[in-house]
């Protein structure tokens, strides 16, 4: 029987998979919403399948309808990409009773783990640091509250099974906390289809630093070592880069250990992100491990030369590591833009709409990952992700340099995006210098504004 892959997905990220799955010889099918008929992926797979109306819920997020269509096109395998169902436990455990293999970690790992709350309640217990915060999910708002008084504000409230900056939010004050709970947890259930929340104190500008590790059934872990996301705006991140200017290689090994000491400890299985923060002082706490593939995944790939979603796939169906840890080496310097349906200059308000013409940038490392096309009509009901730039150079200083030059020349037009604003922040001298933090973004739009108004 052919090996046939569904994609639980959209976007850049199906198109990411199909390519990787076709360059292995496996088949595809897409999945999609009836907003998403004319999306790029559906247009590449092999086979497409409609799976429900323009909501993610009823679609993306709707279990059922993408098992059923796995099993009625003979596929023997699921990527869920990022997003969506990819760190839900009850969607992979399905997958599992149906005895079709998922390339990712099992149901019993996302459960142990994909839980953000359990995840720090884990860690702790064997011995890697965490920030303050609640034990385990909160059984309500009345029950943050007090946490929140005892540790201090600020505090962040975070969806237990988030990712991609949604479920999040910062809180200064009693009073505005059972208000941003009541939030916080509706917008949980929308995006992850899970309500619950945990807590913990917020550090205020800290680097967050997040390390790749990829693990198959036969015992071999391997972290790929850092990237750099403190670059973010509404805790999503938007401009990643690896290797990170902080790390000295003393923290750096002691990260990448602790990184592969948890997943160890579960038996973890595929590719999987362990996030960390580091403070002014060189102190790192665990925040929580995605166990999927992330978004930035593209800035790994540029430094070791390695393709990480050919990887997960060939560990799900049973093969080893192609590598050892001893084989994966950082080369050069590699920065990513994401680049979003989105008016940076005022508020990043979504700009949904359709795409009248495209010229992409080009030339000796430069990538894209992207779903678009001249004519393409951008959906208003998703991630306004359109893009992903990714540059490699020898060193920083080439990699800014051949970025910028690389903005310049990505052209989007018929809807409004960031691109200016990313060009904007390549030629800010903290940001060359490598001196920024969670919270340049809040300060570079305080710049912005005043020499708009100028």
């Amino acid at each position: 029987m052919k090996n046939k892959i569904l994609i639980a997905n959209r976007g850049e990220i199906a198109v990411r998979i199909i390519r990787a799955a076709k360059e292995l010889g496996y088949e595809t099918v897409a999945v999609y919403s009836t907003a998403d008929q004319q999306s790029l992926h559906v247009k590449l797979a092999d086979e497409a399948i409609c799976i429900g109306g323009s909501h993610s819920k009823d679609s993306y997020l709707n279990m059922n309808n993408i098992l059923s269509a796995a099993i009625s096109t003979g596929c023997n395998a699921i990527h869920p990409g990022y997003g969506f169902l990819a760190e839900n436990s009850e969607f992979v455990e399905m997958v599992e009773r149906c005895n079709i293999a998922f390339i990712g970690p099992s149901s019993k790992s996302i459960s142990l783990i994909g839980d953000k709350a359990a995840a720090r309640t884990f860690a702790k217990a064997i011995g890697i640091p965490i920030i303050e915060g609640s034990e385990g999910i909160l059984n309500d708002a009345q029950e943050g509250l007090k946490i929140a008084k005892r540790i201090g504000y600020p505090v962040m409230i975070k969806a237990s099974s988030g990712g991609g900056g949604r479920g999040i939010s910062i809180v200064r004050s009693d009073e505005e906390f059972l208000s941003s709970f009541e939030r916080t947890s509706l917008e949980a259930e929308t995006s992850f289809g899970d309500a619950s929340l945990y807590i913990e104190r917020f550090i205020e500008s800290p680097k967050h630093i997040e390390i790749q590790i990829i693990a198959d059934s036969k015992g071999n872990y391997v972290h790929l070592f850092e990237r750099d996301c403190s670059m973010q705006r509404r805790n999503q991140k938007m401009i990643e880069e690896a290797p990170s200017t902080i790390l000295n290689d003393i923290l750096r090994r002691k990260i990448c250990m602790a990184a592969i000491k948890l997943a160890k400890s579960i038996h973890y299985v595929n590719a999987g992100t362990l996030e960390f923060l580091v403070d002014s002082k060189g102190n790192f706490y665990f925040i929580e491990m995605n166990t999927r593939i992330q978004v930035e995944h593209p800035v790994t790939e540029a430094i070791t030369g390695l393709d990480l979603v050919k990887e997960q796939i060939k560990i799900a169906y049973g093969k080893e590591l192609s590598f050892k840890q001893r084989d994966v080496k950082v080369n050069g310097h590699a920065i990513e833009c994401r680049i979003n349906a989105e008016d940076a200059m005022h508020g990043f308000t979504p700009t949904p709409g359709k795409i009248t013409n495209i010229l992409f940038p080009g030339g000796m490392g430069v990538r894209i990952d992207t779903h678009i096309y001249p004519g393409y009509e951008v959906p208003p009901f998703y991630d306004s992700l359109l893009a992903k730039l990714v540059v490699h150079a020898p060193t920083r200083r080439e990699a800014i340099k051949k970025m910028r030059i690389a903005l310049e020349q990505f052209v989007i037009e018929g809807i409004s995006t960031n691109i200016e604003y990313q060009y904007l922040i390549m030629h800010n001298p903290d940001f060359i210098k490598g001196q920024y933090d969670t919270g340049f973004i809040a300060r570079f739009n305080t710049l912005v504004e005043a020499e708009t108004n100028e």
